[in-house]
């Protein structure tokens, strides 16, 4: 099977439902944002040494593959509920739990891993802003801009358990 198929040449995309959408669609931007994040934090694993946070990261890329689902489907299928959101929340308590207080301003790049891991945080911000923008216009699982806004948070908490725990 080849890599290229051509059925994209003429600037229309398949979503998972089979139905054909231009790729600039907001459908399409948002899953593509959601993509984005994904391989910024495989940047993350890759530079991280924290073992913890690189098995989280790992979790977190596989959940991200059902928000992308989710986003390209103009279906009732629902791959991200609120159990989704729940779990995201405890394991941002549990890392915030092993941190000091945050006292100050954190300007990312203590660590080439926490520096991936802000990366991530701010292509999150962007795709959570790409799918209300797709929500105003589209039907959307209303789960999905809370997910990526607790994912988000986590990337912040997550980079720094990188910086400041050891590995």
């Amino acid at each position: 099977m080849k890599v290229y198929t051509k059925t994209g040449d003429q600037g229309k995309t398949g979503l998972l439902t089979g139905e054909r959408v231009d790729k600039d669609s907001l459908r399409v931007e948002a899953y593509g944002s959601v993509d984005e994040i994904t391989s910024a934090l495989g940047l993350a694993r890759a530079t991280c040494r924290n073992r913890q946070v690189c098995e989280t990261i790992h979790e977190l890329q596989k959940l991200l593959m059902l928000v992308m689902a989710d986003l390209a489907s103009t279906g009732e299928a629902a791959y991200i509920t609120a159990e989704k959101i729940i779990h995201l929340e405890e394991i941002i308590d549990r890392f915030d739990g092993l941190l000091p207080p945050l006292t100050h301003f954190i300007i990312p790049g203590d660590t080439a891993g926490a520096a991936a891991l802000d990366l991530a945080r701010t292509t999150t911000r962007r795709a959570e802003r790409n799918v209300l923008r797709l929500a105003k216009e589209e039907p959307v699982n209303a789960s999905l801009a809370i997910v990526l806004n607790r994912l988000s948070d986590l990337c912040f908490v997550l980079a720094r358990a990188e910086a400041e725990l050891l590995a």
